[in-house]
């Protein structure tokens, strides 16, 4: 568009002559005046309608500005066809997962109804591979308390569904799993960009981030030994969704009663805390694992009159603080843990926690970052309607043990 129209008259005229009986020379000095030069004797008169127009000349040009034309919306159409390809509506709306491929933003909103969607996804692998009673047991070395570390085709199974589904839909977001994820396994498991009603109630409008400041935890199977044993009601999916390393979306989902609870710091859950908490005598839920290393602290702390519940998993154990209309759920006062534990086993009970105004904390009171390594040395402590500051105060040596 630099070209003057003197300039593209020229151009012009030396395209279509290329291919005719007539010089591109002869023509410049008619053309380059623009029809405007002195009148010549007939004999050397050039008019515009002498130049005979090549078939092939004419061919060119066009295939020259279609040239132009596929350079200018190539990308365009690029852009909208990926969109169908992840199953996106073509126009309008808020940027949504497509857009955060390039970078952008991500909408919390749709990564809450992808994360119910995705645990759901993966508690019907886990409970189909139970129900099948073959699981491929096998272990990944010991704990830090020396238990096996076990893994089943539940586990695997269960991953590739959450972690594909949320990485299809979200490619650009950090996605930390606790099984290994194998390239030769991926799956394009699409999402159909649909928010259900009961998140669309609670969370009415977008709530955008940046996608580069999201971190998504995804724990497949939590309490795989108790699912080994078949104690079912322990097993939850779980997924939580950090910004900036803070817990603002929390998923647990128990694949055997079919129970789902999540919820949005500052938008909204389907989940609520109980009416009431016993905090001089609370019961203590800890894991099966060491309870007793728990019980004798937690007596010494509260006296003879608190009672301990072992219990497997961290998200069975989170959702015993709360009211969930699920029999086979337990209830509990105070969430205790003194050893080290997996950030994955504890992000998403840390989000719903903290969206119901509750705390989840080391022993020593300080906040969980859920960015940088795996997991955390300090134990946890976890309340909710209560002075967590001053429970903290109480357990001292619970801090110095988890600390060992």
């Amino acid at each position: 568009d630099s070209f003057s129209s003197q300039s593209a008259t020229v151009f012009t005229a030396t395209l279509l002559s290329s291919h005719s009986k007539l010089s591109p020379l002869y023509l410049y000095p008619y053309l380059a005046c623009e029809g405007r030069c002195p009148e010549r004797p007939a004999s050397r008169a050039m008019a515009p309608m002498g130049i005979r127009l090549s078939p092939l000349g004419v061919a060119v040009f066009c295939l020259l500005g279609l040239g132009v034309l596929y350079h200018l919306y190539s990308g365009f159409l690029a852009g909208r066809f990926s969109l169908f390809g992840l199953g996106g509506e073509p126009s309008g709306g808020a940027a949504g997962p497509a857009a955060a491929a390039d970078g952008g933003t991500v909408d919390l909103r749709e990564m809450l109804a992808v994360s119910v969607l995705a645990a759901v996804r993966g508690g019907d692998e886990v409970r189909r591979v139970r129900e099948s009673n073959v699981l491929h047991e096998k272990s990944k070395g010991k704990t830090r308390e020396g238990a096996e570390d076990k893994m089943t085709s539940g586990d695997v199974l269960s991953n590739r569904k959450m972690f594909y589904l949320l990485k299809t839909a979200f490619p650009s977001v950090q996605i930390n799993t606790e099984e290994h994820v194998d390239a030769a396994d991926q799956e394009v498991i699409l999402w159909d960009h649909k928010i259900p009603e009961d998140i669309l109630k609670e969370v009415s409008t977008p709530k955008e981030v940046p996608a580069e400041s999201v971190t998504v935890w995804i724990d497949p199977l939590d309490a795989t030994q108790e699912y080994t044993e078949d104690l079912r009601k322990y097993v939850t999916t779980m997924v939580c969704v950090a910004v900036n390393g803070k817990p603002v979306l929390g998923v647990i989902h128990k694949p055997f009663s079919e129970y789902t609870a999540w919820a949005m710091v500052d938008g909204g859950s389907n989940v609520k805390a109980r009416s009431s908490y016993n905090e001089k005598t609370p019961k203590i839920v800890v894991s099966r694992s060491h309870s007793g290393m728990v019980k004798q602290v937690a007596l010494q702390t509260f006296g003879n009159q608190s009672t301990i519940i072992p219990a497997g998993g961290a998200g069975y154990k989170v959702l015993a603080l709360l009211d969930v209309p699920d029999k086979s759920q337990e209830k509990a006062d105070l969430y205790i843990h003194v050893t080290y534990i997996k950030k994955w086993d504890i992000c998403a009970g840390n989000a719903i926690l903290k969206a119901l105004g509750g705390h989840m904390t080391t022993l020593s009171g300080e906040e969980i970052s859920y960015t940088g390594s795996d997991g955390i040395e300090g134990g946890l402590l976890a309340s909710i309607r209560m002075n967590h500051q001053a429970l903290v105060r109480k357990l001292p040596d619970l801090e110095k043990t988890g600390h060992k």
